[in-house]
């Protein structure tokens, strides 16, 4: 190869990270961000989740049919509607003035970023099919996810503090019409199609309809009753929804989930621990963000500074520690104490009082969070590919990632809504608003770390298995993509 073919490669490659940053930075963003839009747009304490998790429901329903349009249409393609429909989606966020068009542009936002995040590690591992190249590359792309949601943070923390919450979308826009300019010119534009070219459209909506559902009557079940007709009207369409799905992912020739790779214990285990941690992790984020700035009274930039020690420390795991750790000990371990360590931190932020410390409330669960986050992701996408053809890896990386999104979507509906019931009950019986809202978070909080828990024994229960061959390689990059950014 010559050194101008080299330098080309690597540009491409520049690119590719470039748009996965975007995706990060703009979910590390949002976090900063959720107190002040909450006032701003007047979000009560549970439909604020629906900032969060509108983004979810469509990011992780989308996930595999995107990467499944990149195979059938090119993955250059795929890759610049992406970048177009994210850019596109964060004018509108920035432009908001209710909630319900920032939702809706939240949703947008998540197909944009699905599409983009599905194709962007398959361009990838096209531009580097050496072994060793590949490896330092995917390595780079898990830093970029990682260490990417602390320049979001901080970003985020001047962008509210400075302006007002809208630019944190606003700065997207310059970044994406550079993004396609040097997409056009640097992206390689072979494709190759596959033999078969279905498309499981009906599976990606029965699914993400199912969730957005069953969500959206989780985090309207404190306003309407939990036992009114629409609660249960509509959990009981999210259930039929679901089961039509499982339907016709059975039968369909190339399903969207093949429901065959349940079979192999080790992906059904896997997704019941990304579900679980998801569930946790994502709400652990939602929610001390508001206890820092509702309760601590802490500004956007500070709340910013809280963030970076959980996202340095993931960061460092990404950089071949966590690789050099599944090497050493396997992938229970690692897996079943990660998660324990941060189901620990989020016990601690449980037991945080209206006057905490950052020192002795904040930083210890902060702190554990980084660590548990930062061990225990790359065990779980390995134990999902552990025992799956090497013909299949692809698609159970894609199954664990795409449950980890839609747990995460539930567990915060769950949550955020446990903990406004706890508020309101509070509220109404006369207590103080901080100490409502603090004790609220408390639930939360606690009830986040029992799932952390369940899933820490589930993983040293059920997933005593080896590490694929190449786990080096692929511990590098596999940080789920958006895991470490809510």
């Amino acid at each position: 190869m010559t050194k101008n073919a080299h330098l080309m490669k690597w540009l491409a490659f520049l690119v590719l990270c470039m748009g996965d940053l975007m995706i990060v930075l703009d979910a590390t963003i949002v976090n900063v961000a959720l107190p002040s839009i909450r006032t701003d747009l007047l979000f009560t304490e549970s439909s604020l989740a629906w900032v969060v998790n509108a983004y979810l429901l469509t990011f992780g329903g989308c996930l595999l049919l995107g990467g499944r349009l990149g195979d059938l249409f090119s993955h250059r393609r795929l890759f610049l509607i992406g970048i177009s429909i994210f850019t596109f989606a964060s004018l509108i966020c920035g432009l908001a003035d209710t909630q319900w068009m920032l939702i809706a542009a939240r949703a947008l936002q998540g197909i944009g970023g699905a599409i983009l995040s599905a194709v962007a590690l398959s361009l990838t591992m096209n531009l580097f099919p050496d072994g060793a190249e590949r490896a330092k590359a995917m390595g780079v792309f898990g830093f970029i996810s990682a260490g990417g949601g602390s320049i979001g943070v901080l970003l985020g923390g001047v962008l509210v503090n400075s302006f007002d919450w809208h630019w944190i979308f606003l700065v997207n826009i310059p970044v994406g019409i550079i993004l396609v300019a040097l997409s056009l010119w640097l992206l390689p534009k072979g494709h190759v199609a596959p033999e078969s070219r279905h498309l499981d459209i009906a599976g990606a909506f029965l699914v993400t309809s199912s969730l957005m559902l069953a969500v959206y009557s989780i985090v309207n079940g404190n306003e309407a009753g939990w036992l009114s007709l629409q609660t249960l009207g509509l959990f009981a369409l999210s259930l039929v929804l679901m089961a039509s799905f499982i339907l016709v992912e059975s039968k369909i020739k190339v399903p969207l989930v093949p429901l065959s790779l349940f079979k192999i214990k080790s992906v059904t285990y896997s997704n019941i621990v990304a579900v679980l941690w998801a569930a946790a992790m994502f709400a652990s984020f939602f929610l001390s963000a508001l206890y820092l700035q509702l309760v601590l009274q802490y500004p956007p930039l500070l709340v910013g500074l809280a963030f970076l020690p959980t996202n340095v420390i993931m960061a460092a795991f990404s950089l071949g520690l966590s690789a050099k750790i599944v090497m050493r000990f396997g992938i229970r371990w690692p897996l079943s104490l990660g998660l324990g360590a941060a189901s620990l931190g989020l016990f601690l932020f449980g037991l945080a009082p209206v006057d905490g410390n950052f020192l002795i409330h904040v930083l210890p669960g902060m702190i554990l969070l980084g660590i548990g986050a930062g061990i225990a992701f790359n065990p779980m996408l390995l134990a999902a590919m552990s025992e799956v053809p090497e013909n299949e890896s692809g698609l159970a990386s894609g199954l664990v990632n795409t449950s980890f999104m839609m747990g995460g979507a539930l567990g915060l509906a769950i949550l955020a809504s446990l903990a406004a019931a706890r508020t309101h009950s509070l509220l109404a019986s006369g207590v103080d608003q901080t100490l409502a809202l603090n004790s609220g978070y408390h639930v939360a909080f606690i009830v986040g770390a029992l799932a952390g828990l369940v899933a820490a024994v589930v993983s040293f229960v059920f997933l005593n298995v080896a590490a694929p061959k190449d786990a080096s390689a692929t511990a590098e990059g596999g940080v789920p993509q958006d895991a470490v950014t809510h």
